[in-house]
């Protein structure tokens, strides 16, 4: 079957509601367990259950699936370099990792990430009895498979205890869209998820050494992998990338990533701008939040504020980037053909907030035009 036929099957699938799986582990309890809490689901069938990389490989031509589940660690051929070769040989087949969140775990896992899976589940370190077992399984895997098929943000089916924000409609064009110079802005943020190390990883190099606002971008990760990021970012690109730290100085033409399980704000102190880290509450079920970030923006910065909402579950920004609007900022959002999940950027879209909807390619370019380098 071509790429494009299958491609074709998959969204026919996806529409009629019915995700197929395939679990590759080398556990045969993990792979039980993976199974049994897949199919209690009405709308994913689990198409087969492989040991290692190879035998996947071979079946995805047989099976067809939609999504793999597949384990970092395994014989034969491990989930590394499995990836590798269903990215070469099925570039729209959706990957999701299994791993420990020890610190070798978390090093695979990024790797993966940074290889191209689309998302990651942690294997629990204690697991409990089976009926928690399943539990958990099902409430942090089934809604990440669920993502790749969603027709459009999904805002009432959110876990967020907040309340409703008013959406205006796109055609009612609620801000104007002026044009804007680079010497307005002072502050570039960006937030991201699902898939973020991957779009993140392309955006970063095509920023100058010489941009003249300082970037703080939030990604929903664990407080390993965002260490993890930051030196993988540092090493890709001319800006210098580190993971904040609390009190400290943000400046120009260096990038600050939020470390994971804390939240990112700014204030001034004199002519300074310091990072601020709190573990206040989960907003939209994150720490660290896109909002937080972008009203601590808006609030510092009013109409200096550039930011940008990329790839990613749920609708994590859409508040903050109403602030920024309403502040008199300009913001940018990632198309639905670039993202792995338009979420994110797709609420922002939809809102009608977003001033440029733009393919992940197009973005560096259109922030060096407005930041100004």
């Amino acid at each position: 079957m071509s790429a494009h036929a299958w491609t074709a099957l998959r969204g026919t699938r996806a529409a009629q509601g019915k995700i197929r799986v395939l679990v590759v582990d080398d556990s045969v309890v993990i792979r039980h367990l993976v199974m049994h809490a897949l199919r209690e689901e009405p709308d994913i069938e689990v198409v087969g259950a492989e040991a290692n990389g190879a035998d996947a490989l071979s079946r995805i031509p047989e099976v067809h699936p939609d999504v793999v589940t597949l384990d970092i660690e395994m014989p034969v051929m491990d989930g590394l370099t499995a990836l590798r070769q269903i990215r070469k040989l099925h570039p729209k087949l959706r990957t999701i990792m299994f791993s420990t969140l020890t610190t070798r775990g978390a090093s695979s896992t990024f790797e993966a990430l940074a290889l191209g899976a689309d998302d990651y589940v942690a294997k629990a370190a204690n697991a409990g009895s089976l009926d928690q077992s399943l539990a958990s399984l099902r409430g942090e895997l089934v809604p990440k498979i669920r993502q790749f098929f969603a027709a459009a943000p999904a805002l009432a089916t959110s876990t967020t205890t907040a309340p409703p924000l008013p959406l205006p409609k796109p055609a009612a064009a609620p801000f104007e869209r002026a044009v804007r110079c680079s010497s307005d802005f002072r502050v570039l943020g960006i937030g991201v998820s699902t898939g973020g190390p991957q779009a993140l990883g392309q955006l970063i190099p095509q920023l100058p050494a010489s941009l003249r606002v300082p970037v703080l971008i939030v990604q929903h990760m664990p407080p390993m992998f965002t260490r993890l990021l930051a030196e993988r970012l540092d090493s890709l690109g001319a800006l210098t990338v580190v993971e904040a730290t609390d009190g400290m100085e943000i400046r120009p033409g260096t990038i600050y990533i939020a470390p994971g399980d804390y939240h990112l704000r700014v204030r001034r102190s004199g002519t300074r701008l310091l990072a601020v880290l709190d573990q206040g509450p989960l907003e939209n079920s994150c720490r660290p939040a896109v909002d937080v970030l972008f009203r601590s923006l808006a609030e510092t910065f009013g109409k200096g504020v550039l930011s940008a909402v990329l790839t990613g579950m749920g609708f994590d920004g859409l508040r903050g980037t109403k602030a920024i609007k309403a502040a008199g900022g300009y913001s940018l959002a990632q198309d639905q053909t670039s993202s792995v999940v338009w979420g994110m950027p797709g609420a922002v879209a939809e809102a009608g907030l977003a001033d440029s909807v733009l393919p992940l390619s197009a973005l560096g370019a259109e922030i060096v035009r407005l930041a100004g380098a």
